[in-house]
């Protein structure tokens, strides 16, 4: 499993080692863009609308937008030293809550959390810990540049850190338009209702719900290949630097000449003629 991630994590003086692993992965088929006409990948190209030109990744510089149109650029170095500085910290467990305090709504991605070398003792001392008392951890981590708000606990013997939204990053449910406050129904309305949520309660079994559209897609695919209905986009004519005017004609002579080159046909021997010939 690839390791996206290494650091501390320490709660009060016990400092373990670890290694991040994402505990998900992104299974949506992803299809291209062709051009209908040649059937060859769309390109997608920075370009400056004010300069009307292509803009090259060294070009580019990272600003902040404070309004409309009006931008404070921030030096590659500066965001460098801002996230090494934050890099160096260590994550720390600044508390501990119950699961059940948190709303699903704040979680956003899994990870798995694996000792790193020398750390398979405190590990398994903060697994057992949390274990006991059902409670999980808070810290705060550095990943992608970003500072993420996450939970550490236990799922299936295993330490997860869960990233979640800090709270100013979830929006008020009350500013959701059109909700209604109070919906007058009926005592049976109501009865009715529980009694359909009764009889469709089960135990949570993730194996059998499947993304259906997912494997319709890729049956499609495959029932469109095996059928031979694929399309091979053409190859890129290479573009080359020329320099001059008379080293443009060479190079489309030499092409020219290249194109017309036709391999040499057999000669096919000349057929015996089967009329007599006229006797005198």
């Amino acid at each position: 499993m690839h390791t996206m991630w290494k650091g501390t994590i320490s709660f009060g003086l016990v400092n373990i080692p670890i290694k991040l692993h994402a505990a998900t992965e992104n299974k949506d088929i992803k299809l291209r863009q062709l051009h209908e006409e040649c059937k060859s990948p769309i390109e997608y190209k920075k370009r400056c609308p004010v300069c009307d030109k292509e803009v090259a990744n060294e070009e580019i510089v990272k600003a902040y937008e404070y309004t409309k149109n009006k931008f404070v650029v921030l030096d590659a170095e500066d965001l460098e030293n801002l996230k090494k500085e934050q890099a160096d910290k260590s994550v720390e467990i600044l508390d501990f809550v119950k699961l059940e305090e948190i709303d699903p709504v704040y979680f956003e991605r899994s990870y798995f959390m694996s000792p790193n070398d020398g750390g398979t003792k405190a590990y398994g001392l903060l697994r057992k810990a949390l274990s006991d008392t059902g409670k999980i951890g808070i810290a705060k981590i550095i990943i992608r540049s970003k500072e993420q708000l996450a939970i550490v606990r236990v799922y299936q013997n295993t330490l997860v850190m869960e990233t979640i939204h800090f709270p100013d990053e979830v929006r008020n449910a009350a500013d959701v338009p059109n909700v209604p406050e109070q919906t007058e129904l009926s005592k049976k309305e109501v009865s009715t209702a529980i009694t359909l949520i009764d009889q469709l309660t089960a135990e949570f079994e993730p194996e059998k719900y499947t993304d259906d559209y997912r494997t319709a897609l890729m049956e499609l695919i495959e029932a469109k290949r095996n059928n031979e209905e694929v399309t091979t986009s053409k190859p890129k004519t290479p573009q080359e630097n020329v320099s001059n005017l008379m080293e443009a004609l060479e190079q489309s002579l030499e092409s020219t000449k290249e194109s017309k080159k036709i391999s040499p046909k057999k000669k096919t021997p000349a057929k015996k003629s089967t009329r007599k010939k006229k006797t005198s």
